[in-house]
């Protein structure tokens, strides 16, 4: 009815639908026979279908018009008084056998499609897996090849220690042959430590003090420690690289010092016990260090068993002492 009404397009018979919607009749059939609204052509002739005007088609009913014109968005129809004939039972058969066959091909090639997607799937799904277990295995490589590396390393580090340590005491051997059995240096747990220290106990423990004067009267005397020369002091004991025990001398020679210069008028700060852990193992092995501190103002006591600060001590030459020992230390630790 839309359609009669609304000049044959959609539009208007949508119009048509909406201005006409409570009408008591408008549920009512259509009548074959048009009444004399100009729905029927002037000759007498009575529409017997519908034709799409955009694409030709004629169509014999409004459920054809209505499905034609949401399948293809066509909205140009007019009235046609060409009869559509109907469809014979074979026709309707060979129809549906078409529509049979067509649906089939669809699903088909949905079918296919869905399997090629799947195919595809898979295929990715195999080939990150390839790739996942090749990255692996490739950072598996670099680590073995990293730990071989490293292995190489410390054999080659363990072999140079070995060769190091072998030429020390071959070092050793000659230094003792020529000075009759005496060392003058040693070797330590941290490996070979030169040691400027001549104990004043024979090796083979005889001998007492008669041998101990006998050797320091031999012993050449030397010239008296100089504040002059703190830097060749503090120089000898830097060069002790060895298993960082000039840094170790550094550190206890500053808070030697220091102690000093921030506490003058303390009395346990003026004095050094040379008989301490501290002292024998990290300031008497090394050449520099005693002199060092004799070279700022300490003095050995009567006992002979420490170190006390003179009275008349240079407060400038401490300072001064103090700030080289803190720079050469900085230096040492980097």
């Amino acid at each position: 009815k839309g359609l009669l009404h609304g000049n044959g397009t959609v539009e208007g018979a949508v119009e048509w639908l909406l201005a006409h919607q409570e009408d008591d009749d408008i549920d009512d059939p259509i009548e074959n026979v048009p009444k004399n609204d100009g729905s029927s052509s002037g000759d007498g002739l009575v529409a017997q279908s519908y034709k799409c005007n955009e694409c030709g088609k004629v169509l014999s009913n409004m459920a054809n018009l209505e499905l034609h014109a949401n399948k293809t968005g066509h909205s140009d129809f007019e009235e046609s008084t060409e009869l559509k004939k109907p469809l014979t039972e074979e026709e309707k058969k060979a129809k549906i056998e078409e529509i049979k066959s067509l649906l089939k091909a669809k699903r088909t090639e949905r079918e296919l499609k869905e399997k090629n997607e799947n195919v595809d799937r898979e295929k990715q799904r195999r080939f990150m897996g390839k790739e996942m277990i090749k990255t692996r295995e490739q950072m598996e490589m670099e680590a073995r090849k990293r730990q071989a590396l490293m292995k190489k390393k410390e054999k080659e580090a363990a072999l140079k220690e070995r060769q190091r340590i072998r030429a020390e005491l071959e070092k050793d051997r000659r230094e003792r042959a020529a000075n009759k059995g005496k060392l003058s240096s040693k070797l330590g747990v941290d490996g070979y430590n030169p040691d400027g220290i001549q104990y004043d106990v024979p090796a083979d423990g005889q001998g007492g003090a008669e041998n101990a004067d006998a050797a320091i009267a031999k012993k050449p005397k030397q010239a008296a420690p100089s504040a002059a020369k703190m830097d060749e002091y503090i120089s000898k004991v830097s060069s002790y690289r060895a298993g960082g025990d000039g840094g170790n001398c550094l550190k206890i020679l500053k808070a030697y010092i220091g102690n000093v210069v921030k506490n003058p008028d303390e009395p346990k700060y003026r004095k050094i016990n040379m008989d301490n852990k501290a002292y024998k193992t990290k300031v008497k092995p090394f050449l520099g260090a005693k002199s060092l501190l004799l070279a700022v103002g300490f003095n050995p006591t009567e006992d002979g068993l420490g170190l006390e600060l003179s009275e008349d001590a240079d407060v400038k030459v401490l300072e001064q002492a103090l700030e080289k020992v803190e720079a050469a230390y900085d230096a040492y630790m980097k």
